[in-house]
């Protein structure tokens, strides 16, 4: 008999490895649709409306051929929240089926997240937000770090951690990659970067490979260096003043026209008023 449950190679812990875990119900039910509930840990949010109606249209000719995994609701009584099969769940309430072939397990929220992230990363169904998402929970909620995380998943510590780097992106980033305009390729070049959304914009406009990227990050961070390098040593000296009086740092920006800017950056408001009283107190 074929293991619905069988995982492909290479990766960590697969499927039939976490239900060795926990206990499984002796037999296959079926349950109503109307009894089943999401996975509140479910790491995937964005689902592709093409490859949901396919999925649709399968169920419709042949029936769900792999039941879903659910253990007992502990929110909700006589409820029961999907582990592993959320989108052949949607899929068959488009289908108009009533109800739908499942195997019950007994598993804690720890094991809910495992199940759920093991699923969708072995069926890379997850934008690199949502995958980077369900490891921050594991990091956050289960205590994990990035080396148990990076075994538990089969993948490297260096993949886990450029992924956790992602959500540090500003929110407009993070939605150009949830909306697949930009990959996990790019957006790695972007993490830290003062004018990464400028540079997101750029890279999609003129459809930039990595590569080219890389090199379009490299020739402006040279080009600020050379601005640093010929900045005036007198306003350098002049920006050392202020802020040995102040305790605030402080830039000048001086244009060819001798127009420019003073950018105070305070940390507090304690550093404010601090800045507010040296200027009352000499001008």
């Amino acid at each position: 008999m074929i293991n619905p449950f069988k995982t492909k190679r290479g990766l960590g812990r697969g499927l039939s490895s976490l239900i060795g875990d926990v206990g499984v119900s002796s037999n296959k039910n079926k349950l109503s649709i109307s009894s089943i509930i999401r996975n509140k840990f479910q790491p995937r949010k964005i689902y592709d409306k093409e490859s949901l109606d396919e999925l649709t249209n399968s169920i419709k000719e042949r029936g769900i051929i792999q039941p879903i995994v659910v253990r007992r609701s502990e929110d909700q009584d006589d409820k029961f929240e999907i582990i592993a099969g959320e989108r052949r769940w949607l899929a068959a309430q488009n289908a108009g089926l009533h109800e739908i072939p499942v195997v019950e397990v007994e598993a804690n929220d720890l094991k809910s997240l495992e199940f759920a992230i093991v699923e969708n990363v072995q069926r890379q169904d997850l934008n690199p937000i949502e995958e980077a998402q369900g490891y921050q929970k594991l990091i956050e909620k289960f205590n994990y770090d990035q080396e148990k995380v990076a075994k538990f998943i089969g993948k490297s510590r260096t993949h886990i951690a450029n992924c956790l780097r992602l959500l540090s992106l500003p929110k407009d980033i993070i939605l150009l990659i949830e909306e697949g305009k930009l990959s996990q390729g790019h957006a790695k070049i972007l993490v830290g970067l003062e004018n990464s959304y400028f540079l997101a914009k750029k890279i999609i406009d003129k459809k930039l490979s990595v590569r080219q990227s890389e090199n379009l990050v490299r020739i402006l961070k040279s080009s600020k260096k050379i601005k640093t390098i010929l900045q005036d040593p007198n306003l350098k000296n002049f920006e050392e003043s202020i802020q040995e009086k102040t305790g605030i740092k402080v830039s000048i920006r001086n244009k060819k026209n001798n127009t420019g800017q003073i950018t105070f950056e305070y940390k507090d408001l304690d550093q404010l008023n601090r800045l507010i009283m040296v200027i009352k107190a000499n001008y």
